[in-house]
Parts: structure tokens; sequence; C-alpha cells
């Protein structure tokens, strides 16, 4: 099977044969029993593997054209096991466009737990290279960052990489494996907050490791076992029928979202639009190298000289104002106040944060309706002159 919808239905290729079941079943047990002693067994403890699990796990390794998988009760899960492979001393170059947890986690536990950082701008090859010491072990980054959709190529920083006998991580978030493979362009670690379009339904909460090769995956698969952040039997099987539906999830979301960019690339009063799956905007060339899509999720900058940003997101009645992306219903959420608003003022305009910066999840919904619902709130939202 080669077509990538045909992947998402039947990989893996399961047989109940006691009851011909087409769906792999929710194997709630927590211990599996032993023929005899030295026996040889798939499964022992739910921990260390469950079939219902690796079934998805199967599939995501299939999807990402990965070795091994390996599922997380979290996306921060899943980032805490990809860095944990590393040791004390380790130094790592992280791109200076990354989640917030993932910089938390960075910075108030590897850290402490003896990991060096460097970030840079992954755009910048030469700064990259530049940042690479002697005890350096990996390049971890975002193809597509959040909130302004900065994209970096997969393949220079794997070439970068692969010159200095590093790792290459990619948080493929904001793509999936629909969009971008970054095995295919040279990167040995993918993360996923598997909460996010994998999933698709806000739902349940996930994460997932895929990795390139045997020696990887047996150090991923330590982590995974020995400190057991594990998914669930009911969310992997929530997770695997979120997944059958991805390719077109994305279709719509990304039909949905070309509407409303264009829409508000014409409005007076907007700064500025990010968005690269747009060829009029930035990002579009360095996209179109490796990915087909650009995913669900814009940006835009409304004038705060013409509009009041807090008013048109409170304003929004389909648009839920809320963290996440990815699912099937549309979210926004005002980064100023809610997912930087830790930073201070200063602080957000140096990380590209400005007040009037609004960013948009886009969902299943009809596009008209989400149209009209961004109209109505941007006319409450207007200042008067």
């Amino acid at each position: 099977m080669q077509g990538f919808n045909t992947r998402l239905v039947h990989v893996p290729i399961e047989s109940e044969d006691e009851t011909g079941s087409v769906t792999v079943p929710i194997y709630k047990a927590t211990t599996f029993r032993y023929p005899k002693i030295g026996a040889p067994v798939k499964y022992d403890y739910s921990r260390s593997g469950n079939p219902t699990r690796h079934a998805v796990e199967e599939q995501l390794a299939n999807l990402e054209g990965g070795a091994a998988a390996f599922l997380f009760g979290s996306g921060m899960a899943a980032i805490h096991a990809a860095l944990a492979i590393f040791k004390a001393g380790d130094h790592i170059i992280v791109g200076d466009q990354i989640y917030g947890g993932t910089f938390r986690i960075l910075h108030q536990f590897f850290e402490d737990w003896g990991l060096e950082l460097t970030a840079v701008d992954t755009r910048d090859l030469s700064a990259v290279e530049g940042a690479i010491q002697a005890n350096t072990k990996a390049i971890y980054f975002e193809p597509v960052t959040n909130p302004l959709l900065q994209v970096t190529p997969v393949k220079g920083i794997a070439e970068v990489a692969q010159k200095h006998g590093l790792l290459t991580i990619v948080d493929n978030t904001f793509l999936s494996p629909y969009l971008l493979n970054p095995l295919k362009y040279g990167a040995d670690i993918v993360v996923h907050s598997a909460t996010k379009y994998l999933s698709g339904h806000s739902d349940v909460s996930a994460g997932a490791v895929i990795v390139k090769g045997q020696d990887l995956a047996k150090r991923v698969y330590f982590v995974q076992n020995a400190i057991g952040g594990v998914l669930s039997p009911e969310d992997s099987n929530e997770l695997g029928r979120g997944i059958k539906t991805l390719a077109i999830r994305l279709d719509r979301q990304q039909e949905n979202v070309l509407k409303l960019v264009d829409f508000f690339k014409k409005l007076p009063g907007i700064a500025k639009v990010y968005y690269p799956g747009d060829p009029d905007l930035a990002g579009y060339a360095e996209l179109k190298q490796e990915a087909a899509g650009a995913g669900g999720v814009f940006s835009c900058e409304l004038d705060d000289q013409v509009y009041d940003p807090v008013v048109f997101v409170n304003s929004l009645e389909i648009f839920a104002l809320a963290v996440s992306l990815g699912a099937v219903e549309s979210l926004v959420e005002l980064p100023s106040k809610m997912s930087h608003a830790e930073l201070s003022p200063k602080e957000q305009l140096a990380a590209g944060i400005k007040p009037g910066l609004i960013r948009f999840s886009v969902g299943i919904e009809d596009a008209s309706d989400l149209l009209s619902d961004i109209k109505q709130a941007l006319v409450k939202a207007k200042l008067a002159r």
C-alpha cells in the first residue's frame, strides 16, 4: 500500500481471528500471561508494551517513514523523551522560535540536569553552524514556528548536522506527516504533540516520537519504558481513530485558511498576515521545497490604532478563545495576553509579538460562517476616530 490516504486507514494490517474485528481492540489489560517459564512473549506488562498502543505506534512509524514510533501521554512527555536520550554536559542547538512548553522544559529542567543550550535563528544556516561546539550533539527546531509561522527547511539543517555528526530533531506538530516527512529530508527524530492534528478533535492528550533507526529506537524505548509516561489503551484507540481522518480534515482546514487569509490581506487596518501557504506571503518558497501545505494555522496583526485586539477576540462567536490548535473546531488566541503573557512588553516585541497579533487555528466549519464571524467582530472592535 503506497497511497497516504490508504495507509491512514489500513496500516497496520491487523487481523483478529476470533471475531473478525476490522479495528484493533482496546486491550485494557495491565499484564499478560506467560505460557510457561522461559517462553518468549511479545507483551508482558502494559507500560512496556500494549497491543492497542503498539498498533498506533506502527501506524505513525509508517506514515512518517520511520523505523519505530513511541506514544506518550502528552506532547511534552514526548519532547522530554526525545531530549532525555542526552546526558549532562551535552550541548544542543535550539531554534529561537520554539513552543513555550519546550522552552520551559529546556531551561527549567534540562539545563538543571546539565544540558547546555544555544538558541539560534535556524533559517540562518551559517548561524547554526557557527553555534556548533565540541560537545554539540543535536539540533532541535520547528520547521514552521508558532505564532509567526517562520519556515526552516529540514534538509539544510540536516546537512549541517550530518556534516558534524549531530542528530536532527524536528517538532512536526504544525504540519503533521500528511504535509511533511522530516525523516525523508535527513532528520533523525520527529516529535509531535499528537493532541493537535493527529488526534484532531480536542479530546485526547498525546505525544509521539518517531525515529529513523534501530539505535535511536532502543534509546527512546528505554526512556519510554523506564519513565513510563505512556499513552493509555483508551487514548491510543481515540488517537488511532483521529489519525484515519487526518488528510480530509487538513484539506478542509487549508481551504478555509486560504479564504480567510485572502480576506485579511485585502482588509485596511491589517498590518501583516503570516501564512506560508499563500504565494504572496513570506516563507512560501521555502515551504514548497519540502512540504505539501502549510496547515490550518495563520496569524495576522491588527493595527491597534484601528482595531482593539482584545475586543476583537472577545467578540468572536464561532472561534473559541482558547489555546491549542489543529482540531475540527476553530480557535483563536491573543499571544500577547495568553501564550506569551509571561514576557514583558519589551520581550514580546523582541520576539515579534505585537499587541495586535492574533493567531487563528482554523477548523472544518463552513468558510462563509467563519468569515461572517470575523466581520462582525471587526465591526465591534473598530476604534472611533
